[in-house]
């Protein structure tokens, strides 16, 4: 059997694996972990174990503060004027619902395995390690890029609080660079730079921060609801600002209301990072379901509230899409101060969402590191803090020397698209991961299901997207959601479940994640040509990363000992204890 050595011990090593990279290919890119693995020699990569520390509370505390950030005040106002007039509200509660389908999908996965991996591992363990590393790969340019850009914006609102006028007091202008890159801002800096520090130094210390920040901007947010009650009008709900304008709680029909949903569904984002906390939890059985069902819950609930008072206090076709809330009292005399104190309330949604967001792809660049994929030196935890620090430094100072140039609309611009591309695929792998039974199961009849299911909802999108109204469109869409019924109804009765979840698993399988992927793809037909360019550029960019360096870097971890074999009896007693624990 011929033996390797290091593929990157120097130039003549490394040249020797590139010219091995098909066979490397076929032998790593479809190579799958287990659960066990995960939870096992993966794991003990890192060198010391994350805290348990955190429980269902804490857990709600972080799917809060990550969702409801500054973005409501912004989307909100933009829905209502543009898509869905005051049935905005209606808007939310269905992407609160298409968000609640995708949470039920990761919280299988977080109860089963108990990882900071998130969705990294979920592919990991069905779909292989391509894959996984595509969407880790674009997850984390996500967090980095969103990360900066709520960074920049919550000088925006510091400025609204402090009621100074423009941001650029608080900004330098550099004439030399370029436009759009010419504003440096020392203050998203400082506070990127600060909560890095904090995430560092413990995670149930940053939990604690958290929940403060969050409880202080739920206050805020309350008093945003109880002014639009007390001092709103319901006529507002029926009527338009000008007479030309459509009237009526529905003025631009029950397409808008989905437009308007598929709009404000990036408000939810979030709650996916609190599944990379699943290894800091205590008892994962009961905490990771209720944390994170609770939080999509409680956010759709206030965001429901929220937009209701938003109607109330102005007409549809009144409302500043830019600053809904701030603008219906800019012109109030004696009720200006309130833009002031929304400003405050802003500050502190995008301090907690940026704390939740950066805990989170701290822990993902740590799983990538114990796969091999990347270095291995992003995998190690602190033993003193028991916190990934190597990864929060560093995606900590990439993400502040992006938001010390950039502005936000070009960072905006180029988000969000990963992020939906992501809960497309954990919920192929949630239904995959049921009904195949790896190297038991014939696995074609289930990915055959998800290629012709997901055919079908690309076909329904494009309709929706583009074909002219009338009768013909109305056939063609209903069309599709028959096959697509049909389809998911002949899986369900043909296919049996390879196997069933032992503590907590998505119901009514395969529905909900069916579901889950149609809303998905019909979110993703919302979105503008310059999301899927730089979708495109990046995922590039990704499998080009893995052809020169992650196949190889993972090949030689199988070579090495089978990717650590040797630690693996040191850390199977302490799983079982764990598992013993749960099933009690």
């Amino acid at each position: 059997m011929e033996t390797y050595g290091s593929s990157f011990s120097n130039v003549k090593s490394y040249l020797r694996a590139l010219s091995d990279t098909p066979h490397r290919l076929a032998r790593r890119a479809c190579s799958v972990s287990t659960s066990f693995e995960e939870r096992s020699r993966v794991r003990a990569r890192s060198g010391g174990d994350m805290k348990r520390s955190l429980r269902w509370y804490d857990l709600v505390g972080f799917g809060v503060g990550g969702m409801v950030g500054a973005g409501v005040f912004v989307t909100s106002g933009r829905a209502s004027r543009m898509c869905a007039g005051p049935a905005v509200v209606l808007s939310y509660a269905i992407a609160g619902f298409c968000a609640l389908l995708s949470a039920f999908c990761y919280t299988e996965f977080a109860v089963d395995m108990p990882v900071a991996g998130g969705a990294f591992s979920y592919i990991r363990i069905t779909f292989g390690e391509f894959l996984a590393f595509l969407t880790g790969a674009n997850l984390i340019i996500d967090y980095v890029l969103s990360n900066a850009a709520v960074a920049r914006s919550f000088t925006g609102y510091l400025c609204t609080a402090l009621g100074i006028s423009t941001e650029s007091r608080l900004r330098i202008t550099v004439n030399g660079l370029p436009k759009g890159f010419n504003e440096i801002d020392i203050v998203a800096v400082l506070v990127v730079l600060a909560l890095t520090v904090i995430i560092c130094y413990s995670t149930r210390e940053s939990s604690m921060l958290n929940m403060v920040l969050t409880v202080l901007h739920l206050v805020f947010i309350v008093f945003v609801i109880v002014i639009g009650f007390t001092r709103g009008d319901t006529k507002n709900f029926r009527e338009a600002g000008h007479e030309n304008h459509a009237s009526g709680f529905f003025p631009f029909g029950a397409s808008g209301v989905f437009n308007g949903a598929a709009m404000v569904y990036l408000s939810y984002i979030g709650y996916d990072a609190v599944s990379t906390m699943a290894e800091e939890v205590r008892n994962p059985v009961k905490d990771i379901p209720a944390g994170v069902s609770g939080s999509v819950i409680l956010v759709t609930v206030l965001y429901c509230l929220m937009t209701a008072s938003m109607s109330m206090l102005l007409p549809y076709d009144m409302i500043d899409p830019d600053a809904p809330f701030s603008g219906a009292f800019m012109g109030s005399d004696g009720w200006r101060w309130v833009s002031n104190v929304i400003g405050v309330g802003a500050s502190f949604g995008i301090l907690t969402s940026l704390l939740v967001a950066m805990l989170g792809q701290a822990r993902y660049m740590c799983v990538i590191g114990r796969s091999s994929v990347v270095p291995a030196w992003f995998a190690r935890v602190h033993p003193k803090t028991s916190t990934p620090v190597n990864a929060s430094v560093f995606l900590g100072i990439c993400t502040a020397a992006i938001a010390l140039f950039t502005d936000l609309q070009i960072l905006l611009n180029l988000v969000s698209i990963g992020t939906l591309f992501v809960f497309y695929m954990v919920a192929n792998a949630v239904i995959y991961k049921r009904y195949v039974s790896i190297g038991v199961t014939n696995p074609w009849p289930t990915l055959s299901f998800l290629f012709c299911f997901s055919l079908t909802s690309i076909l329904f999108t494009l309709l929706w997207q583009f074909a002219p109204p009338g009768k013909p469109k109305a056939f063609m869409l209903g069309a599709c959601t028959a096959i697509a019924i049909a389809v998911l109804q002949l899986f369900h009765y043909m296919v049996p479940q390879a196997q069933k979840p032992e503590f907590w698993g998505v119901p009514l399988m395969p529905w909900i994640p069916s579901m889950s992927i149609f809303l998905n793809i019909f979110l993703l037909g919302s979105l503008d040509r310059p999301s899927y360019i730089r979708f495109g550029f990046f995922s590039a960019l990704a499998v080009l990363v893995y052809v020169l360096y992650s196949v190889h870097a993972s090949f030689d971890a199988e070579e090495d000992g089978t990717l650590g074999q040797k630690r693996i009896e040191l850390v199977k007693e302490s799983i079982e204890v764990q598992d013993h624990t749960l099933k009690v």
